[in-house]
């Protein structure tokens, strides 16, 4: 009996050092590309499916409606915030917060000197959150909206769904932009 008057207080003391324990970085790491991996494999599929039933105008349609639902029900399901940001953003939804605009020059000077092993993600811990980011880099299929010699009704279409873009101009290999994620702990 006189044992067990300090082993619950012992056994309680450890359950609340679990509950105050330090974030682990790997784990939200691997967390947030989990993420980035379903956002990709659902929104890809669409917009390839887009592009054979009605070709780049109704991809784009596509993109600006399906991408910011893909993400905000990520982010629902998750708990975490899933968004896309870009230097030269599409519209003003994409436009990066500070950090998420010197992660997305870092990374663009890492591309630069990329041999193909660099992941391109960058991440930071702090006290309150933690954030996520991995580039998104211009695919041959990519170009056909995104690239710099774009068919007129693709202009057109960007246009009507996109007044304010600035997301054109990229060749091959380049960084257009980025999966951001953010987590509060």
């Amino acid at each position: 009996m006189k044992h067990l008057r300090f082993a619950i207080p012992a056994i309680l003391l450890s359950g609340t050092a679990l509950l105050f324990a330090e974030p682990d970085k790997t784990e939200l790491t691997q967390e947030a590309i989990t993420i980035i991996r379903e956002f990709a494999s659902t929104l890809k599929p669409e917009l390839k499916k887009a592009l054979e039933s009605g070709g780049p105008t109704v991809a784009i349609e596509v993109c600006s409606n399906k991408a910011p639902a893909i993400a905000q029900n990520l982010s629902d399901k998750t708990g975490w915030a899933v968004h896309r940001v870009s230097l030269k953003p599409r519209n003003a939804a994409a436009e990066p917060d500070e950090w998420e605009t010197n992660a997305l020059k870092a990374l663009d000077k890492r591309q630069a000197a990329n041999d193909g092993t660099d992941p391109l993600m960058i991440s930071e811990l702090s006290e309150t959150e933690f954030r996520f980011m991995k580039a998104q880099i211009v695919e041959p299929l990519c170009t056909t909206c995104h690239g710099t010699d774009l068919a007129p009704e693709v202009a057109k279409a960007l246009q009507t769904f996109y007044p304010e873009d600035k997301a054109t101009g990229y060749s091959l290999g380049e960084i257009r932009g980025a999966i951001s994620l953010r987590k509060s702990l």
